[in-house]
């Protein structure tokens, strides 16, 4: 790799790049992501190889192995350009038809095409698909754009032509005044301004400043940091490039989850190449800013999401937040002044620098702008990464985009803002999604994580799940965290269990609060929402659980029982055979459930060919 010491060498290599890739007639991408190769995308992706090599179509056609594309469930699949020919559940057996038919003779093959199962019909073409069609995709749509171990790929599409930008023609004061005016806030939870974090580090007194990327993704279900950092990470680096400039630090740290493996290897081979093109480390581009980073892998521990906990791990200590009296900016890592973003928040900065930050703030609300990438998963039809513009409602986003319910039942829930998130109801489902409006009805925006629940869902349930998860990643160093949380969890458990007592809900909702403002960090603080805000919602779930002991949803196996109804039962034997605990006793006229030793697994009415049995 040539070492570039000139804005100009820069320049001439991308006109170089551009046009090589353009030198194809075809482009054929596949995501290789890690939720595509859990489906099987490199076999399908070597096969092709081979099929194009054998049929000397090198020069022809160009085969592209990219990151996420968002629509995880469709992998592996792979995208035909021209003219944009969307494949899904492709399989090793269809590379031969998809090399004679599409790329040789360009016919469209029906059987591998996309069908939507809200409508029934196929689509040709990625730009004809709801779940893409709804969206505002500014960077996911890069994702598919390059290979995300080629910084090549990435400078052919104007990559780190926004530092170039940066150091020749914007002091490090104007960069931070471009942020500011942008309106970009964190994407990682909290929803802080990003320029006003920014001028605050520079401004703090200290000998040295560090950057830091928070990619320790820690929410359940959600992967939005993991599949930027996979997909894009030149965007990452080149982020924290500028940030670095404009804060004036020289060092900077990627601390990522241990569990992101392929994430751990993009962003190592983008460090690398970065450093060998002169991109990182000392001159960069010929001028006298200077800057390097490593990567940190976390232990997997939710709570090193926090960022002093995450501090305290990387100067490898125990990760434990601190006190918020004297703010990160000014005392952070090695107690100097230390700027720290998410994934996401850095990957939205050359987009701002390069087209300028009223292009930025054209999306989203008054106090929330820009795009942002969320998790959606759940009962829906449609789920993956979906990026939208913020204001967008959560009915667009789960119907839309989603496509409704999966199962047919009527949706009853999302949950935002991961577990120390909110459930919200359907009637809420006209909210518009940004900082603010979330927060005001009892949920919040978190990193991005959406889970959709119908009718099928026990919310009271549900937020006995998600305490489950905090009691277990509470580090427990304050009181009210590690103390509140497992009693809130107790008493959804009696709840649940058919123990609880109407007294029981106000301990509840007083024990929140006390939670909510006397933790030390936002894991405490936070960790009542799915509690309080099911019980502003759906407080009839849990008063049907104590008063009536009777699970709505018919979830909580304690408050339920079974029955075989005599008149519909063949005496068959299939529920006989397959309870494990002997419950159900065959007499010469009948079939009947010995309540006493049956456990309510609910084998027997899965097992049941006549549907028989059922709850009560």
């Amino acid at each position: 790799m040539p070492r570039l010491t000139t804005m100009e060498q820069l320049g001439t290599l991308r006109e170089q790049l551009e046009e090589e890739n353009s030198a194809h007639e075809l482009t054929l991408t596949m995501c290789a992501g890690t939720a595509c190769q859990a489906c099987g995308c490199l076999p399908v992706a070597n096969a092709m190889a081979a099929k194009i090599e054998e049929e000397g179509l090198g020069d022809k056609v160009r085969l592209l192995l990219t990151g996420c594309h968002g629509f995880c469930e469709q992998g592996p699949l792979a995208i035909i350009d021209p003219p944009g020919v969307f494949y899904s559940h492709l399989r090793p057996e269809d590379v031969e038809d998809v090399v004679e038919r599409t790329l040789k003779s360009g016919e469209i093959i029906d059987e591998l095409l996309y069908t939507d199962p809200v409508s029934g019909q196929t689509a040709k073409h990625e730009r004809d698909i709801p779940f893409y069609v709804a969206q505002e995709r500014r960077l996911l749509a890069d994702n598919r754009r390059l290979s995300p171990t080629s910084i090549e790929d990435y400078i052919a599409i104007g990559g780190y032509s926004a530092l170039a930008k940066v150091l020749t023609t914007m002091t490090p004061g104007s960069v931070i005044d471009e942020i500011k005016t942008s309106g970009l806030r964190g994407r990682g939870g909290g929803g802080y301004p990003t320029g006003k974090k920014w001028e605050q580090c520079r401004d703090a007194p200290g000998e040295r400043r560090y950057v830091i990327c928070n990619a320790d993704e820690g929410d359940p279900g959600a992967y939005m940091d993991r599949s930027l950092l996979e997909g894009n990470p030149h965007s990452v680096l080149e982020g924290m490039l500028i940030g670095a400039y404009a804060i004036g630090a020289d060092k900077g740290y990627v601390y990522v989850r241990n569990e992101y493996p392929l994430a751990v290897a993009h962003i190592r081979t983008a460090i690398e190449q970065a450093t060998e093109y002169g991109l990182l480390g000392e001159r960069i581009l010929g001028t006298d800013f200077n800057f390097e980073v490593n990567v940190a892998r976390g232990g997997g521990a939710f709570i090193c999401g926090e960022s002093t906990a995450l501090m305290a791990s990387l100067q490898g200590e125990v990760g434990e937040p601190r006190p918020k009296e004297v703010h990160t900016v000014e005392s952070g890592y090695l107690d100097q002044p230390t700027n720290l973003n998410n994934v996401e928040t850095w990957a939205n900065v050359p987009g701002i620098i390069t087209n300028g930050s009223a292009w930025f703030a054209a999306k989203g609300t008054e106090h929330s702008k820009g795009t942002k990438i969320f998790a959606l998963t759940g009962l829906v039809k449609n789920t993956g990464l979906v990026e939208v513009a913020m204001g967008t409602t959560l009915r667009e986003i789960v119907f839309d985009i989603g496509g409704g319910s999966k199962n047919g039942k009527p949706i009853k829930a999302v949950q935002t803002g991961g577990p120390s998130g909110g459930c919200l109801p359907v009637s809420q489902f006209d909210l518009p999604v940004d900082f603010d409006a979330l927060t005001e009805v009892g949920s919040m925006m978190g990193s991005g994580g959406m889970v959709v629940m119908d009718e099928s869902t026990c919310m009271v349930d549900v937020a006995r799940y998600f305490l489950s998860f905090l009691k277990d990643e509470s580090c427990g160093k304050c009181v009210p965290c590690r103390i509140g949380i497992d009693r809130m969890h107790e008493i959804l458990t009696d709840i649940v269990e058919g123990r609880g007592t109407m007294e029981q809900l106000d301990v509840l909702e007083e024990l929140a609060w006390t939670v909510s403002v006397g933790s030390l960090c936002a894991l405490g603080k936070t960790a009542p929402n799915p509690v309080l805000s099911t019980l502003k919602y759906f407080r009839d779930e849990y008063e049907a659980h104590i008063k009536d002991r009777h699970c709505p949803a018919g979830v909580c196996q304690s408050l339920m029982s079974y029955r075989i109804d005599p008149d519909v039962c063949t005496q068959c034997g299939a529920c006989v055979d397959a309870c494990a605990q002997g419950a159900i006793i065959e007499d010469d006229d009948r079939v009947w459930i010995d309540t006493t030793i049956c456990t309510r697994c609910g084998v027997c009415v899965d097992t049941c060919p006549s549907e028989a049995i059922g709850r009560v």
